[in-house]
């Protein structure tokens, strides 16, 4: 039977995984590298790209699964919901005929929260981070199915 879903990495995945040890540094390296030019890019590119506003996205989902899923860290600044809220609001930019842009305060929300995020992603263990990419996937197949939670935000096409 075929896969309704994508799915990044199985529960064999997480099974397999390190219960102790986080992530490779080349593993980390790349993520990161990624979410950092994505990043720039939305602030900085003329025309920034649907795509950069993607893996913002995707990493502000996974520090969502991080602090209330799977309850790792705490979210004691509300940089959650400020990075979601910027994201949201340039995803209606666009939506609007404009580009993809961040203004000041969502610069600021999702440069601390990817700080986090990159802290984390160092020291988790390996288990954690495939649970927590796992739990995120399917939440947001969820989200397109309909099915949302009180915190959830409208998922939104480019």
């Amino acid at each position: 039977m075929p896969r309704l879903r994508h799915e990044t990495y199985t529960l064999m995945d997480e099974i397999m995984s390190s219960p102790t040890v986080p992530i490779s540094e080349d593993r980390r390296t790349y993520q990161l590298t990624l979410l950092y030019q994505a990043l720039a890019a939305l602030k900085l590119n003329p025309q920034p790209t649907k795509y950069d506003w993607q893996v913002c996205s995707d990493c502000v989902n996974l520090m969502e699964t991080l602090i209330l899923e799977i309850k790792v860290c705490q979210d004691q600044d509300n940089l959650l919901n400020d990075a979601t809220m910027a994201l949201v609001r340039a995803g209606k930019r666009k939506r609007d005929g404009n580009n993809i842009r961040l203004d000041a305060e969502g610069i600021k929300a999702l440069q601390a929260l990817f700080e986090d995020y990159a802290e984390l992603v160092a020291i988790l263990p390996e288990r954690v981070m495939v649970k927590c990419f796992r739990l995120t996937e399917k939440r947001i197949q969820d989200l397109r199915k309909g099915k949302k939670k009180a915190h959830d935000v409208e998922i939104m096409e480019l």
